[in-house]
């Protein structure tokens, strides 16, 4: 049986996901590098925008509202993308400059509501603009800026309307 390329396009950004995710943990646990409160922030964006990739590919909608699918996609790409840009910034000021965030961000949500705490961390970040990897000259949160600029990519090109594409056929 062959997939639609739209399905197929939803389960790649699903496994791009995933594998982030993958690699985040891997530096976690295996390059003992300690999370920043901006990084869970990103990993918790980009676990939902890798289920929202999933639910797109599993579940079909009718035709009229398969482009929500696609703006929920892309919206989800845009608050990942926003989340790194702001720890690139971050990253650039002058060490020292800017705020601790005080306690780790699950401490946060204990002490704090979920609105509070996430614009705590936001507005916080002496301890987010420490750069501990990088590869080619990017940091991680410059490599899920990249990588969510591609997703939103992806979820575009799956979801633009069938009329003007044939998506939906086999190939």
């Amino acid at each position: 049986m062959k997939l639609a390329l739209r399905t197929r396009l939803n389960l790649l950004g699903a496994t791009i996901c995933l594998s982030l995710l993958a690699f985040a943990l891997y530096a976690q646990h295996g390059l003992a590098l300690e999370p920043c409160n901006m990084c869970i922030l990103q990993r918790f964006a980009v676990a939902a925008l890798g289920l929202l990739f999933l639910l797109a590919a599993m579940f079909r909608l009718p035709k009229p509202f398969n482009l929500l699918w696609g703006l929920t996609l892309l919206l989800s790409a845009t608050a990942t993308l926003a989340l790194a840009l702001r720890q690139v910034w971050m990253q650039a000021q002058p060490l020292g400059s800017l705020p601790s965030c005080g306690a780790d961000i699950y401490a946060l949500l204990d002490m704090l509501p979920w609105s509070q705490a996430v614009a705590t961390v936001w507005n916080g970040g002496g301890e987010c603009q420490v750069i501990t990897w990088s590869w080619l000259g990017l940091s991680m949160a410059g490599w899920v800026c990249v990588a969510s600029l591609g997703l939103a990519f992806v979820a575009i090109i799956a979801h633009w309307p069938r009329a003007l594409t044939g998506l939906d056929q086999p190939i």
